[in-house]
């Protein structure tokens, strides 16, 4: 067995950590107090290779595994969530559908400038009233001559604002069955959809929407992959990123490891450095060996995804355990910094903020639970 990484693991690490000091750390601040996201930076992805990351270079990727999609992940998330999500949001969710199950003609339309990063994608599954059950869904497509009409609404969207195509569920079928959900492609701007940018609490330079779709009618060439059902890409899509998720969330749990380990060096109390106290240590303590678990388990999961192994369950325990881990550590971190930890001088109040989206996204840790038990047949 052998845990090392790669020596291109270790280049794609210095990479990303270069870029992400010099290109987002300085604006990070700037653009979560104004909750608006700089749309130049996929180009600098793009021209990096970083959009393509995990895709093969025959289909226009970078020709890299799911090792160098998580490491990415992991060190855009140590200096800012809000690039991380975005990035993510784009390069798996908006793009791993066509790419597993498009079209030639859909994949040669679309992957190009997605790698580039001149054309932004979105993912738009959740709904007003759907919560964490997909097969719920309510936005409805009806068959028409040539094509399909599509109405219904969805939410949380991220990069709808600035998306210039979004993948589109909708229930193809009455049916509460799976085979009755298709994937649609969706060229925007769209007279027929309405886009409306919500404020959020975390992840504030991601811009997340609230879409309205009103009679959107649609060629049958927009139907992904030429057919109906498509419901399990959407499946196999989100159990894969809910690896990359972790990877997300232990990036910012590191973050606020540093952030405390850093502080409780500094800061000097009653004589004594913060990090001398024993209550302090412990809890930096607690935060580290958290992380190392955490670690491992990001990057077991993603071997897996490599070797086509990976289980929904073993899914949900990588994206619960990173995800909780960076709550703890965050908050942890908070009360470390004492008052100094709720100032927006000081990243923990943001890192903490932004954890909090991932209890919740990509499936809530009680969504996890719930497939972990499933397979457990209790």
């Amino acid at each position: 067995m052998d845990f090392t990484f790669g020596e291109e693991h270790e280049r794609v690490r210095e990479t990303v950590r270069r870029f992400a000091a010099a290109e987002i750390a300085p604006i990070a601040r700037e653009h979560d107090d104004n909750e608006t996201f700089p749309r130049e930076m996929f180009r600098k992805w793009g021209d990096l290779g970083l959009l393509g990351v995990r895709y093969p270079v025959e289909d226009g990727g970078s020709g890299m595994d799911k090792i160098s999609d998580c490491i990415v992940r992991e060190e855009l998330s140590y200096v800012c969530q809000s690039f991380a999500s975005t990035w993510s949001a784009h390069t798996h969710l908006g793009i791993w559908p066509i790419w597993k199950a498009g079209t030639p003609e859909q994949k040669a339309r679309y992957l190009p400038g997605a790698f580039a990063g001149t054309r932004v994608s979105a993912f738009g599954l959740s709904e007003p009233g759907g919560g964490s059950n997909i097969r719920a869904l309510a936005t409805r497509a009806e068959k028409i001559d040539g094509g399909w009409r599509i109405s219904g609404a969805k939410t949380y969207i991220t990069n709808s604002p600035f998306a210039d195509f979004m993948l589109l569920a909708a229930r193809t079928a009455p049916e509460l069955t799976p085979q009755a959900i298709s994937l649609f492609i969706v060229d925007l701007p769209n007279p027929a959809v309405a886009i409306h940018t919500l404020a959020k609490e975390g992840i504030r330079a991601s811009e997340t929407g609230l879409i309205h779709i009103d009679g959107l009618e649609l060629a049958d060439e927009a139907l992904l992959g030429g057919q109906t059902g498509t419901y399990p890409i959407i499946l196999d899509s989100l159990s894969e990123n809910r690896v990359g998720v972790a990877a997300n969330a232990l990036g910012m749990a590191r973050a606020a490891r540093d952030a405390a380990i850093a502080y409780a060096r500094d800061r000097v109390v009653a004589g004594k450095r913060l990090g001398q106290y024993q209550v302090i240590a412990h809890k930096i303590a607690d935060m580290d060996a958290d992380i190392e678990a955490a670690r491992w388990l990001v990057y077991h999961g993603a071997w897996l995804v490599d070797q086509d192994r990976l289980t929904a369950p073993m899914a949900a325990k990588v994206k619960l355990f990173a995800s909780e881990v960076a709550v703890r550590a965050s908050e942890q971190a908070i009360r470390i910094h004492g008052g100094a930890g709720i100032m927006r001088d000081f990243p923990v109040g943001r890192i903490h903020r932004d954890s909090l989206v991932y209890v919740i996204g990509e499936g809530t840790s009680e969504v996890q639970r719930n497939l972990i038990a499933r397979a457990l047949d209790l």
